[in-house]
């Protein structure tokens, strides 16, 4: 007898350490899966494996609705009928939620709390039952419950196992539905952001086709009227090349988060570079009231680049420079090779810049001016496109300047390679 009791002991420590394991791994595969259902299947069939029962389900609380319904079962393949149904909070497992506590039901029928419409509606019969609350920080946040044991009656194992795993649980489950959350949060702001790239689209196409007649019947009237006349057309084309240039910074809101990826770059000389920027100039900025310098670099200088993206975030400072440079002023544009980089300089001599403004004007939207007092009109996020650019090419954007009244300098660093 003494023999047969050992053997017995052994075997049941066997089992236990064997459980034990299953926790361990279980926790492991819990903690690694970040999407719910995969993770809901995973803790049920846990649950069935530690209890040695035919079934479970998990339920969670919904505290929009304040309401417990199920989450997951694994009763029977038509227990997806019972996905996202609700308990009443008197039945077996809103006793659980409420109670934070075990709930063991040997007879289910003879219990008045057990909900058997579920049965029912799925065509099962629960026989026993074994429920634990799952919580997260002292909150309950839903009830597991394992089914039908196989061999009656629920030991003091089966409850501490199952308690074991429904800490576990809780934990996933919660880091699951943040994970879900941020998921749908990030949808919600890309179709935004697919709905304001639409509007400005839309917006930006309708407003250029009218600019375009107001620049065009401006132009012949500064070519055919008379002196008061062609002052009065050369003030609305003025305005009209200001409205255009916001026109495109509207359009090119999007190149704020420009991408490495999205660079389509090529081997291009900074001559030929300089070339693109000085048609981009006069086609798009009036340059009759300042004296622009482009000095080609006397060697040939060769950089891997988006050459329209880069043109773009040079005009964007060529433009910064005109707008800050009073009339008679003179705009600079060159390039020197460096120690592992090609560096590009506007230099102008406008306004100057503070000292403690140089990084500020980077940012997105910032203006040097108060926004109700300001002569120089603009978006303020040309320099922010230009830094996005540059950035995603490798490179380095930075300003200096001595102060105030005395200019400034804005430099594109770009590596060799």
């Amino acid at each position: 007898m003494k023999a047969h009791g050992m053997t017995n002991n052994t075997q049941e420590l066997e089992q236990q350490i064997e459980i034990l394991e299953a926790l361990a791994e279980i926790s492991a595969s819990l903690n690694a899966q970040m999407e719910l259902q995969p993770l809901l299947k995973q803790i049920m069939d846990a649950a069935v494996r530690i209890t040695n029962c035919e079934a479970a389900s998990v339920l969670l609380w919904d505290a929009n609705r304040q309401e417990l319904f199920f989450a997951a079962s694994t009763t029977l393949d038509s227990s997806n009928e019972l996905i996202g149904k609700p308990v009443p909070m008197d039945s077996i497992a809103g006793t659980i939620f409420k109670q934070n506590d075990i709930v063991q039901v040997d007879n289910a029928k003879a219990d008045p709390r057990h909900y058997d419409k579920v049965d029912e509606d799925i065509q099962f019969e629960t026989r026993s039952l074994l429920g634990v609350p799952m919580r997260y920080k002292n909150h309950v946040i839903g009830v597991l419950e394992a089914i039908n044991k196989r061999i009656l009656p629920w030991t003091v194992q089966d409850r501490k196992y199952l308690m074991t795993l429904a800490a576990q649980a809780a934990v996933a489950i919660h880091g699951a539905q943040l994970v879900a959350e941020l998921k749908r949060a990030n949808e919600e702001l890309n179709e935004l952001d697919k709905l304001k790239n639409d509007f400005i689209a839309i917006a930006s196409h309708e407003l250029r086709t009218p600019l375009g007649v107001i620049m065009g019947y401006a132009s012949f009237l500064q070519e055919s009227a008379d002196a008061d006349t062609q002052e009065h057309a050369g003030k609305v084309l003025e305005s009209a090349l200001k409205l255009r240039k916001l026109i495109e910074d509207m359009v090119n809101l999007r190149y704020l988060k420009q991408k490495q990826s999205d660079l389509v770059r090529e081997e291009t000389n900074i001559s030929a570079l300089f070339d693109t920027v000085w048609q981009d100039m006069r086609t798009h900025l009036d340059l009759s009231k300042h004296n622009v310098n482009i000095v080609y670099p006397q060697q040939p200088l060769a950089v891997h680049v988006d050459v329209t993206r880069l043109t773009m975030a040079i005009m964007n400072i060529l433009h910064n420079a005109i707008s800050f440079t009073p009339a008679g002023g003179e705009i600079t544009l060159s390039a020197e090779q460096h120690p592992r980089e090609v560096r590009i300089c506007v230099r102008d001599t406008g306004i100057g810049i503070e000292a403690d403004k140089l990084d500020k004007i980077f940012e997105e939207f910032y203006q040097v001016e108060d926004h109700m007092t300001r002569r120089h009109g603009g978006l303020g996020i040309g320099l922010s496109i230009s830094r996005a650019i540059v950035q995603a090419h490798r490179g380095r954007i930075w300003a200096e300047s001595a102060g105030l009244g005395k200019g400034a300098s804005f430099y594109i660093a770009l590596p060799n390679n």
